[in-house]
């Protein structure tokens, strides 16, 4: 009996030095073979088995046995519960700290800013310059690019709503742009059913690409109602919008930076100084204050207006006024 008994403590003084140094093992870091601080990738597809990620962590530069590592994944009762995602981890992780991100779904994220103001040309350019995004679109024109977001024959210009998008790494560019058309088609809808009787535009549409013009125009925010207020009165008297953004637009790759007076007469679809009423797609991608804006228009008079040189403008209700101003703001008269 007393030799049973001894056999029994020596197992569990074993088992007991076994759990110590397991526990001991979760909560040191992996290490990496690489060497240094480096982060380490992991890109979990769905359906991936907890041994294959195991397996891949140490792909990736874990200096961890994998079955030992596949052991702690089944161990702890949480293997399926493992996200698909893409991942980022290094030397320091722990084997619970690593499970844990896996569990959680804590991806390595990074963002995209779009610019309010920016058109479809930066737009794409920003695009090709993101970090690890995967560059799908870059193929495409602009035609093949709608028809692959779903939205054929329609023009991309400011169908996208500027704001920072967050995305995993490898993610496709085509995805951010799916969301940032759905969060512009959200953003406008709620303008256009928050917009008031003053409003001139008949239609989400019109009211996009009057927004992208007040966007534009806009040197100073609080500016915005009072420019979309003269926009909106010269659109209900049927006078030419005359805005030098929509005509600079419509010159594309061949705006110099300089807009000369020949470029006001020559005509385009843009030119607002030689056709009426809105150019045919909006200019830009606005932003929610300017979607406002343009379906919220001040309640003015003004037809005119000048900029003043500190970023805001000066408004008119007759062109003598506006001749006037001119003179005192732009020619120092």
């Amino acid at each position: 009996m007393k030799s049973l008994f001894k056999g029994v403590v020596v197992l569990l003084l074993l088992a007991g030095a076994l759990a110590a140094g397991a526990y001991h093992w979760l909560q040191q870091p992996m290490g990496s073979r690489m060497g240094g601080m480096e982060a380490l990738d992991l890109s979990i597809e769905p359906g991936t088995s907890p041994k294959a990620i195991a397996q891949m962590a140490v792909d990736a530069g874990a200096d961890v046995p994998p079955l030992a590592l596949y052991a702690w994944f089944r161990l702890s009762g949480q293997s399926r519960q493992i996200r698909a995602g893409s991942y980022e981890f290094n030397a320091q992780t722990t084997p619970v700290r690593l499970l844990s991100m896996l569990v959680r779904g804590e991806e390595s994220l990074r963002t995209l800013t779009l610019v309010e103001g920016w058109n479809i040309r930066q737009l794409r350019q920003a695009l090709a310059r993101a970090d690890q995004l995967k560059p799908d679109s870059q193929a495409l024109d602009d035609e093949a690019l709608m028809v692959q977001l779903g939205r054929p024959g329609v023009h991309p210009e400011g169908r996208f709503f500027p704001d920072t998008y967050s995305y995993a790494k490898g993610s496709s560019d085509l995805a951010v742009l799916k969301r940032a058309m759905k969060a512009m088609d959200k953003q406008l809808d709620k303008a256009w059913q928050a917009r008031s009787a003053l409003a001139a535009v008949k239609s989400p549409e019109e009211a996009l690409i009057l927004a992208s013009i007040v966007e534009k125009e806009t040197g100073r925010a609080s500016d915005r109602p009072q420019i979309s207020g003269v926009f909106n009165n010269r659109l209900r008297i049927g006078m030419l919008l005359q805005t030098d953004p929509t005509v600079i637009y419509g010159l594309g790759a061949a705006f110099d930076g300089n807009l000369r007076r020949s470029d006001l007469r020559t005509d385009t679809h843009y030119n607002t100084y030689t056709r009426g009423g809105l150019p045919p797609t909006p200019i830009a991608m606005p932003g929610k204050s300017a979607m406002l804006a343009a379906v919220q228009p001040a309640d003015t008079r003004a037809v005119y207006f000048v900029a003043k040189g500190d970023g805001s403008s000066h408004f008119s209700a007759t062109l003598d006024e506006h001749n006037r101003a001119v003179n005192r703001f732009q020619r120092g008269r």
